[in-house]
């Protein structure tokens, strides 16, 4: 397979962990999140059997789990735990149990605030097709096949965060909502580096997008990209493009992007729309990034992209293989372990391509499977590759 096993290690800084154990904080969360995360622990399990990876893990709650036990989506205790640990692998939180609870209780507030107390600036999103999930995208399958894209979302500036906000009454009566879109010099390096360094490891190739025609935050960014470009990564072939052409030419020739690096707005647009060129929300990971530390090490969280998908929890139907690939993600960037990540990769694409599917991936002439069945398939296809 191309796609994740195509991802060495992002950053040359990052080593193996001084001592043989690794602290994995685990997140399962809400909805699906428990049923999909089980089969994670068995992937783990099997790796610390037969390659002594040297995983240890522990287990807390987040999201509406938590408020139900605690009455907070994310204890301090926890978030202790977070910071302490070496990776959080997280599964998925929400759903209309908890619709009705205060915003500032809500099960996604758990999620934003391990994003924001880890300081996890770089949000990295492979959007890549199976081959033998080409058919199942919106686009004609010649446009999407062997398609592999990394866009690069800065998580904790821009727009979201940006202050002044709010709602206020004007003296006429109407009410007006303001968010404002700011970024600094070094918010824009830091995430473009994470950037540059993944085009150093892939095709060397990255695109910057932006609204610099009427933004003048946008200006900034091409700038400080260009000029971090000019200086540090020769080497690498960096394009600007506006933030709405990229939008086009993502369902247009989607395999002319490699890397794409973007702020939080955008970013959060574009990635969701290169994520349904794939087919299945239930097979896309992510990556959530802090800055590296002296060592090279940085903190790090993991999690599927799809939701909770409270209609089908508990009922076995739920596609683990978008998780896995996060555990994947995390083998790479937070462990260093480029073979073991290229070994889960190869063995979730082969189990596709023989036909194993979930629901949401299920086609004619395929075999649909349950949950932790297609853990069954992922862990036997690891003994025949590993053995």
């Amino acid at each position: 397979m191309m796609g994740l096993s195509q991802q060495t290690q992002f950053h040359s800084e990052s080593p193996h962990m001084a001592t043989n154990s690794k602290k994995i904080l685990i997140l399962a969360g809400d909805g699906i999140g428990p049923e999909v995360m089980t089969q994670v622990k068995r992937v783990l399990g099997w790796f610390d059997r037969r390659r002594n990876t040297g995983f240890e893990t522990e287990d807390e709650l987040v999201g509406g789990c938590a408020y139900d036990k605690h009455g907070t989506p994310l204890t301090d205790q926890t978030m202790e735990k977070a910071l302490a640990a070496d990776a959080v692998l997280l599964g998925a939180v929400g759903g209309p149990k908890w619709d009705n609870l205060d915003f500032s209780v809500k099960p996604e507030r758990g999620l934003l605030r391990l994003r924001k107390d880890m300081a996890l600036f770089a949000n990295l999103r492979p959007a890549l097709v199976f081959d033998a999930l080409a058919e199942a995208s919106s686009l004609k399958t010649e446009l999407v096949k062997g398609l592999d894209i990394m866009i690069v979302r800065e998580l904790t500036g821009g727009v979201y965060f940006g202050s002044p906000r709010g709602i206020e009454t004007l003296p006429n009566g109407e009410r007006r909502g303001i968010n404002t879109q700011v970024y600094t010099t070094s918010e824009i390096q830091r995430v473009a580096r994470v950037a540059f360094e993944l085009a150093r490891k892939r095709s060397n190739k990255l695109c910057s997008v932006e609204k610099a025609n009427v933004m003048e935050s946008g200006v900034l960014w091409r700038e400080e990209v260009q000029k971090l470009g000019d200086t540090e990564y020769k080497d690498v072939q960096l394009s600007h493009m506006y933030a709405d052409n990229c939008a086009m030419q993502l369902v247009r020739q989607p395999k002319q992007f490699d890397v794409i690096v973007t702020d939080n707005l955008f970013g959060d647009l574009l990635s969701d729309c290169a994520a349904m060129l794939t087919g299945s929300l239930g097979m896309l990971p992510s990556a959530s990034l802090g800055a590296a530390d002296a060592g090279g090490k940085r903190k790090a969280l993991y999690e599927p992209v799809h939701g909770s998908a409270p209609d089908i929890a508990g009922q076995g139907k739920a596609n683990p293989l978008a998780c896995l690939l996060s555990a994947s993600m995390m083998l790479r960037y937070s462990f260093d372990m480029g073979e073991e990540a290229d070994l889960l990769d190869k063995a979730a694409n082969n189990v596709v391509a023989r036909g194993c599917r979930t629901g949401d991936i299920m086609a004619p002439g395929c075999t649909l499977v349950s949950t932790s069945q297609m853990g069954d398939e992922i862990l036997k296809e690891l003994d025949r590759l590993g053995a």
